[in-house]
């Protein structure tokens, strides 16, 4: 019976074809998104990017994009959430955030600063 289930070796449209049919669908479909460490993925993911890690602090530039509609006070929490995702480590947490300005005088991005 394992040779049969390892070869394939089941006639098509019997009952034991139909289970390891039904049994593989079940395992594609139910397993957990966990097991393959799956996340679901963030809009504009693209748009963070890592700029320096060392001394245990990392710094990331992250387009104003992101942050658009998010008040100055909530800037640091949803920044903390969307590295936290971008990088898969949930222990880093966003300690200080830096407008950066074009010539003009306009916000181009920021520049989150991160600790572990």
């Amino acid at each position: 019976m394992i040779k049969k289930l390892i070869f394939w070796d089941f006639p098509r449209g019997s009952v034991w074809y139909d289970i390891v049919v039904a049994v593989i669908l079940a395992f594609i479909f139910v397993t957990p998104r966990e097991w393959f460490r799956d996340q679901p993925r963030i809009p504009n993911a693209s748009n963070i990017a890592m700029i320096s890690n060392g001394n245990g602090m990392s710094a990331f530039f992250v387009e104003a994009s992101l942050l658009q509609g998010v008040a100055d006070a909530q800037h640091i929490s949803k920044l903390t959430q969307l590295l936290q995702i971008r990088t898969g480590d949930y222990k880093l947490t966003v300690t200080r955030v830096e407008p950066v300005h074009d010539p003009e005088g306009d916000v181009r991005g920021y520049m989150a600063f991160a600790r572990r």
